[in-house]
């Protein structure tokens, strides 16, 4: 794994704050001139660091309301029946996120929806197909105190 200096650390921390700074920008932010800042870039992008760019919409303007977070249980951990639970669940747009965790439940899972009706009959119809369900536990976020795709870098 490459080392990251200081340079290519600032290069991150700019890049996640606005993905869309010209490389013109970017250089003169890091002192730099523009082809090296492209070629730092560009290694970043090729050793993994930068997976991609993307435009940060807002949920509530797109009118999805409801945000849920859904604890689910297994009642049988073979490994086909993770996968198919693992392959559903990648499969739909409404949900944002799924984790593997430990603790109480098997998978921790991020849903949004527009309204309580379209969220009830998506979690109805979502996880009535997934096979060996053991618990399921829904939480409705409230209020969303903080949310961001920013990672720290040291």
């Amino acid at each position: 794994m490459l080392e990251l200096d200081r340079i290519d650390q600032d290069m991150l921390r700019l890049l996640q704050a606005d993905g869309r700074m010209t490389g013109g920008k970017l250089a003169e932010k890091l002192a730099l001139s523009e082809s090296p800042s492209w070629r730092r870039q560009k290694r970043l992008e090729a050793d993994g660091y930068i997976e991609g760019y993307q435009a940060i919409v807002s949920r509530k303007k797109l009118g999805l309301g409801v945000l849920a977070f859904v604890r689910l249980s297994v009642a049988e951990h073979s490994e086909s029946v993770l996968t198919k639970i693992e392959m559903h669940l990648a499969a739909h747009q409404n949900v944002l996120s799924c984790h593997k965790v430990s603790g109480d439940a098997d998978y921790l899972v991020q849903i949004v929806a527009k309204d309580l009706d379209e969220y009830g009959r998506f979690f109805t119809s979502i996880f009535s197909d997934l096979p060996g369900i053991a618990t399921l536990h829904s939480n409705l976020s409230l209020q969303e105190v903080k949310a961001t795709s920013q990672l720290p870098i040291y």
